[in-house]
């Protein structure tokens, strides 16, 4: 049996598994995709203290050589389910394992929301993406839009625009939620537009996508937008359905779970963008996984 099961190799998970190591606690990471989270696709993080400059690779890659160096084990394994109390243990069920902990940590994030357009699925990879990073250079020279009006969309419009000829930035207010020097950098960026008070009403196209059609917010005409691509920055959702009748959860699906990380099970912490709070960026990541581990050792 572990002393702590981390279920979530990103930022919160990795910095979890960081602190309880140096406590000196048996550690079990499951990560059933790849360690690092969406920061992985960030090619430049500027608001994180102590680094001017860092690309979400080599932040996340350093996170994660830190906890294997200190001696946390992983399992790369889809979680179905948990069961247990603090009393008796936790059985964590993945696809191919089980295993016993103490304690556990959730540090599940959250994913990309989609459209849920018809087509949309049908076209991802032929010309919708949801990671610029990821898909940007196979736009070179062309035109995209990206569809979202936070710190992500604009940072998606920013580093398309040094590859692509025009970036058309698709919002459905007049206002952004994005920071303002990241509004103000776009701003400044000549082959970026903003289309603003619009929202894509159809994704056109049979084998790749032709067009969108942008309907308004503010009664307007509704109208056709001739991309090559088209990138979708609207949000998150949590990666918490297998959590279902284990931890409360809110209408949204996020862990209920407040800055001290306790979830409604005793022994069990909420860590990172899968619990309920009002900031969801790297920093309070990383606080979030320092306190649920700190909290976690202290109910061995």
């Amino acid at each position: 049996m572990y002393d702590i099961i981390i279920i979530g190799a990103g930022t919160a998970g990795l910095t979890a598994a960081i602190y309880a190591r140096r406590a000196g606690k048996d550690v079990l990471i499951y990560e059933g995709e790849t360690y690092g989270g969406q920061i992985m696709t960030t090619p430049e993080i500027e608001n994180y203290p102590g680094f001017k400059k860092i690309s979400g690779y080599e932040f996340a890659t350093n996170l994660y050589e830190q906890a294997i160096a200190l001696g946390a084990k992983f399992e790369y394994d889809q979680v179905t389910s948990i069961s247990g109390s603090l009393e008796t243990g936790f059985t964590v069920t993945s696809e191919f394992a089980e295993n016993q902990a103490k304690a556990i940590i959730l540090a599940t994030g959250a994913k990309n929301r989609h459209l849920d357009l018809p087509n949309e699925e049908k076209l991802t990879g032929r010309g919708i993406s949801y990671c610029a990073t990821c898909d940007g250079a196979f736009f070179k020279g062309k035109t995209v839009a990206v569809n979202g009006g936070g710190n992500t969309a604009f940072e998606d419009a920013l580093y398309l625009s040094n590859l692509c000829e025009k970036v058309y930035l698709i919002h459905r207010r007049e206002g952004f939620r994005a920071e303002q020097a990241l509004i103000d950098k776009a701003k400044a960026t000549a082959n970026i537009e903003f289309l603003t008070n619009r929202t894509i009403s159809s994704i056109n196209g049979v084998s790749e996508l032709e067009s969108v059609t942008l309907a308004s917010t503010i009664g307007e005409s509704t109208a056709e937008l001739i991309i090559d691509g088209l990138f979708v920055a609207i949000g998150q959702t949590p990666s918490s359905s297998f959590l279902n009748g284990f931890v409360e959860l809110d209408v949204s699906g996020y862990i209920v779970a407040g800055e001290d990380c306790k979830t409604s099970v005793p022994g069990v912490f909420a860590a990172g963008d899968g619990r309920t709070k009002t900031l969801r960026q790297l920093t309070t990541a990383a606080s979030d996984g320092a306190i649920s581990s700190v909290n976690a050792c202290a109910c061995l």
